[in-house]
């Protein structure tokens, strides 16, 4: 059954709006084996963007390969999931793959795990250590089956940043880069969540992915798109919601592809024919009731002195913050610990660095702190 509106998970076919020219040119950098680097806020639709350019490649001598890297927490994790997925996508049927792990990878015995839900699919694993493959020779393979196959492939490889978290993190991806930028059949689309991870993995000159490929950023959907998109959305459910409500909707989520579509499927289910103001009051409840939680997990374990620095962003103070003034209203402490707290926040992703200050990360988490915590 076709969604009205699609949030929390990528976005396909009909719910996929705009990103007219990010498709076009990512597209572009697959067919001519570019690499690429995507860069954005979270819940900005870079895992949607990418299963698009997927979805739209018809030419038979590329094959895209996509990995998730989210539940990786070691080098070996890493180069399991990306054994088993190269494996996996580069073969069309079982028998296959399991010839083309016999040839391309050595010592291993193949595992399949196969779902009792039959519509859902099968997993593969190999078992890969330190004892018997070296990271060369997995990070080799999809330029191995290129080769031998005469195809070019595209390795997609979503939540990237989690290879900063791994222990010796920086042995790691000099391993990564070295092998990498010598292949000729295969490219990387590298992306993730974390805004800040990936920003210091591929714009620090002192890290071993720096100037890897493209760098692409991608910004906001246009209030005019989401406008059109909504009031679409909203007519095919034989409901009605004018141009002024859906710039509401734009408003409050500054529009977060993912918290667009998740406030105006809000507003939809609050409304029978018309969206009033009775209809977005009680799907903004909602919205914040949804992402209590979520929230309250956020914020636990922050110091006084972080809660202040919050509140003192969420009421526009963006610069200035080692001036007197600003120091005492909000009591931030010293000047010597406000790096530390700053920093601290950055990290916990609550908090951006922008050039001309701090800003909230959220924009709903902004909301819903300012209903909570700044009284």
């Amino acid at each position: 059954m076709e969604k009205a509106f699609v949030y929390g998970v990528s976005v396909e076919n009909e719910n996929f709006t705009d990103r007219i020219k990010e498709t076009k040119r990512l597209k572009l950098n697959f067919t001519n084996g570019l690499n690429t680097i995507l860069i954005s806020p979270r819940r900005m639709g870079k895992t949607s963007l990418v299963k698009k350019v997927i979805d739209t490649l018809d030419n038979p001598e590329i094959k895209v390969v996509y990995m998730d890297a989210y539940d990786c927490r070691s080098e070996y994790d890493f180069y399991n999931k990306f054994a088993a997925s190269v494996i996996k996508q580069t073969s069309s049927k079982v028998d296959q793959w399991l010839e083309n792990a016999k040839e391309f990878l050595v010592r291993v015995s193949p595992k399949i795990s196969f779902s009792p839900d039959p519509t859902m699919d099968y997993s593969v694993s190999f078992g890969i250590t330190p004892e018997t493959h070296s990271p060369e020779e997995i990070l080799s393979l999809p330029e191995l089956i290129g080769a031998k196959k005469n195809m070019h492939i595209v390795v997609c490889i979503d939540e990237f940043q989690q290879i900063g978290e791994f222990p010796d993190s920086l042995d790691v991806q000099k391993r990564l880069r070295s092998v990498w930028q010598h292949q000729k059949y295969t490219s990387y689309c590298l992306f993730g969540s974390k805004k800040h991870l990936m920003t210091k993995l591929f714009q620090n000159k002192r890290m071993p992915f720096y100037q890897f490929g493209e760098m692409m950023y991608l910004d906001k959907i246009s209030t005019e798109d989401w406008v059109s998109y909504i009031q679409s959305r909203f007519k095919s459910r034989n409901k009605e919601i004018s141009e002024d409500w859906c710039l509401e909707i734009c408003k409050m989520t500054d529009n977060y592809s993912s918290y667009v579509q998740q406030l105006a499927w809000n507003v939809l289910a609050e409304t029978d024919k018309y969206v009033g103001e009775e209809e977005f009051k009680a799907a903004k409840e909602a919205m914040l009731a949804q992402c209590d939680a979520l929230f309250v997990q956020q914020i636990q374990g922050l110091t006084s002195y972080q809660m202040n620095l919050l509140r003192a962003i969420c009421n526009g103070v963006n610069n200035e913050f080692m001036s007197k003034k600003v120091m005492d209203t909000y009591n931030l402490g010293t000047k010597s610990n406000f790096a530390r707290i700053k920093n601290a926040l950055i990290e916990k992703e609550l908090i951006e660095e922008r050039k001309d200050g701090l800003y909230l990360s959220d924009p709903i988490f902004k909301i819903w702190f300012n209903s909570n915590y700044n009284d």
